[in-house]
């Protein structure tokens, strides 16, 4: 027996425009506005126009998103199959199509016409997928062995810990010490988890780590480029400290002016001018830390001279600051300097990682998922082949739907523009209709960390639109603001956020527009506490007996636990909360926290926290 579904929501306004499939479009979408609801409506009125169901190809970022789209396009045609006229009427209106007899038989038939398609229907998958269909289809032109297999993300991790474990015994067997001390720095450095990671970041980046040239010589590069001289750093510095070049001069008047000036700290500053002064060179590089205090703070930053501070001598602001630009030129190529020898450390270890984990993946048959992509890109924007590949694309494919664009990367974006390409070649272009539709939300861009970056879905949507402009072709702009899951009590806060901080603290390109509920009487509240920072934490909390569970989890139930003892329960708002943060995640601090609840009974008995009112 066909599953009653629950009807189609009628289509009004952007996502009427949006979902028709007479043009390009690209849609901005927040959360909870129907975004499914539309990529679903218009594949189904591509389905309703005639399209071919094998020339639709839907783009999406994850496995759930692609399979959630597929079950619900699959679901509905099977539904629409012995569905009463009356009801069908309603679903086909709903979608803003014609409902009558011709286009309710059609709709009954489009179940069998997906499942008889060539290629086994519609393309709902992700990019990831996409470019490994593509690379298996052409494999010789993408220089591949057939019969590859993509990694998945547990046998990826392992792969790599023995690629890493097999370098390491290679090396010491080898007598490799200086690969096996670049490592040792940057695990100090990163700790382990930061280590591997910093390495597999390497790894996914191959033509890069080959661009650095011959591992010898990467250190040498970096010193040029961040302007460190070569050969020793410390015999530069000691030599930048002879009689010939620093103005040991006025260095005594300083410390002759803090002597006459009598403090203790006055005092302490003479005595350390005059050691500096008196001893050899290479000494004077040692001491420059401890000399560069007379005039700098702790933090690098140069000290006041006010009264009180300083000697009080018309020439002490004069000679301090020239001293203080001096000897920070100095201690900053220190710094630098130890910048760049661990830099080169990583990228050295990066580089050989980076070609032993490409052999390891020879060896065992398989490729990661940005190998996919990679290829992928070079495949399609190789000169000649390219030309040949897109052209067979281009006979079966005529409608991309692009979901989750917000977190689709440059490589990605260049992947779906060389399959588009053909629709806006204008006069000898096909005639058949072909129509490219993205969907995003800058605000939900969350893959960063995978070199996602929102940025590249505008620079898409303005290559697509000045693409479609081109050919006297309309490039909708569109979007959806309408919340059908939020109270507007709790949209209102975002929206105050948005425009208290700007919309550049959230990555986002332009003003966004504001936020509407479809709930206009339900309610709401939004519960603002203090942010959570991990050093006050350590500072003031003392560690607990779970020692099974992480420093951080046990150090915040302590601070539950203590807010329960001052109030005597733990409100609502606490126990039944979603957790969304505004402004970037750090490793330090939660930023600030805005707790989203059902509203409290008690709104007082939150503790340090500023409620704002619905």
């Amino acid at each position: 027996m066909t599953k009653r579904l629950k009807a189609l929501s009628r289509l009004a306004g952007d996502q009427l425009r949006a979902s028709s499939p007479a043009d390009h479009a690209a849609l901005s979408a927040s959360a909870g506005t129907g975004k499914t609801h539309v990529l679903t409506a218009r594949v189904l009125r591509l389905l309703l126009a005639g399209v071919d169901p094998s020339s639709i190809l839907c783009l999406t970022f994850t496995k759930a998103g692609a399979a959630e789209m597929a079950d619900r396009i699959h679901a509905r045609l099977a539904y629409w199959v012995r569905l009463k006229d009356n009801d069908l009427a309603d679903e086909l209106r709903a979608l803003g199509e014609d409902a009558g007899p011709e286009m309710r038989e059609r709709a009954r038939t489009l179940f069998a016409r997906v499942l008889d398609a060539v290629g086994g229907g519609l393309r709902i998958q992700t990019i990831h997928a996409f470019a490994q269909s593509l690379l298996a289809a052409f494999p010789a032109e993408a220089g591949l062995v057939p019969g590859f297999r993509p990694l998945e993300g547990r046998e990826e991790q392992l792969l790599a810990r023995q690629t890493l474990a097999d370098l390491l015994v290679r090396a010491e067997g080898g007598g490799d010490l200086p690969l096996i001390r670049d490592i040792q720095a940057l695990s100090h450095r990163l700790g382990e988890g930061g280590a591997e990671g910093f390495l597999m970041s390497c790894a996914r980046a191959p033509a890069a780590m080959q661009e650095l040239g011959a591992r010898e010589g990467i250190e040498a590069r970096l010193r040029r480029a961040f302007g460190i001289p070569a050969g020793d750093v410390e015999e530069a510095i000691a030599a930048d400290c002879c009689d010939d070049i620093f103005d040991v001069a006025a260095l005594r008047r300083i410390g002759l002016m803090n002597g006459q000036w009598a403090t203790k700290s006055g005092l302490e500053r003479a005595s350390l001018c005059e050691q500096w002064t008196t001893a050899a060179p290479a000494e004077r590089a040692q001491m420059l830390d401890r000399l560069h205090l007379v005039w700098a703070k702790a933090d690098g930053g140069i000290r006041s001279f006010g009264k009180g501070q300083a000697p009080q001598d018309a020439d002490y602001l004069r000679l301090a600051t020239a001293a203080f630009e001096c000897c920070a030129r100095l201690v900053s190529m220190r710094k630098v300097a130890k910048l760049v020898a661990l830099f080169a450390a990583g990228l050295r270890a990066g580089q050989t990682f980076a070609a032993a984990y490409a052999a390891a993946k020879r060896a065992h048959g398989v490729v990661d998922f940005d190998d996919l992509i990679r290829w992928a890109e070079e495949l399609l924007l190789t000169p000649g082949m390219g030309d040949w590949v897109r052209y067979k694309l281009d006979q079966s494919t005529d409608h991309i739907l692009v979901d989750e664009a917000q977190d689709t990367n440059d490589r990605q974006w260049n992947i779906v523009r060389a399959i588009a390409l053909e629709y806006f070649a204008g006069e000898g272009a096909s005639t058949r209709h072909r129509t490219i539709f993205t969907v995003g939300d800058y605000k939900q861009a969350i893959f960063g960390f995978q070199g996602t970056d929102p940025a590249s879905f505008d620079v898409a949507r303005a290559w697509f639109d000045r693409e479609a402009s081109g050919i006297g072709r309309d490039f909708l702009d569109l979007s959806m603001d309408r919340s059908f899951r939020s109270s507007p009590q709790i949209l209102a806060a975002v929206d105050r956020v948005i425009a208290d901080l700007g919309h550049d603290a959230f990555g986002l390109p332009r003003q966004p527009n504001l936020h509407d509920s479809a709930h206009s009487s339900r309610s709401g509240s939004v519960t603002l506490w203090q942010p959570y920072s991990e050093e006050v934490a350590l500072a003031e909390d003392e560690a607990g007996e779970e020692g099974w569970i992480s420093d951080a989890t046990r150090r915040y139930a302590g601070k539950l636990s203590r807010a329960r003892s001052a109030t005597g329960s733990i409100t609502p708002s606490m126990s039944k909360a979603a957790a969304v943060r505004f402004g970037p995640r750090t490793s330090s601090s939660s930023s600030a926290a805005a707790l989203i609840s059902p509203p409290s009974s008690s709104p007082a008995s939150t503790p340090k926290a500023c409620r704002l009112p619905g």
